[in-house]
């Protein structure tokens, strides 16, 4: 069963060829375009990983992680900030997420934070159920 991704930027173009370069590799990528919608997404989603921008307009990154992590305290959440390191523009989120990135996004170094959160939630059984 492939790793459900729940993707959330409020950047489109970016997100989108996000989503589709991770469905080559064989991941099963969802879209959100705003905190908001990202939260009623990881209910009717239920996904393995998310990886999530920190600055959007409207709910921004740092209160979307905050209420995601209320709904699921485990759920591994990558985040990403196009404005210098994560830390300074967001210390909360160094302590709640799985890990940090900056933007431009390096694949490789994504799909390995991705193999690895994985590994360390154990995101879906030998049978392919959800945990």
């Amino acid at each position: 069963m492939a790793l459900r991704v729940l993707l959330i930027d409020d950047e489109t173009e970016f997100v989108d060829t996000l989503a589709e370069r991770l469905a080559l590799r064989g991941y099963d990528p969802r879209v959100a375009y705003s905190g908001q919608s990202a939260l009623q997404a990881v209910r009717t989603d239920k996904p393995d990983v998310v990886v999530l921008d920190m600055l959007m307009p409207g709910m921004p990154g740092e209160e979307t992680l905050r209420r995601l992590k209320d709904i699921f305290p485990d759920l591994p959440v990558i985040v990403l900030s196009g404005h210098g390191v994560v830390g300074d523009t967001c210390p909360m989120a160094v302590e709640q997420a799985f890990a940090c990135m900056t933007k431009p996004l390096a694949l490789k170094a994504l799909l390995e934070i991705l193999a690895a959160a994985t590994t360390h939630t154990g995101a879906a059984t030998a049978n392919g159920e959800r945990l």
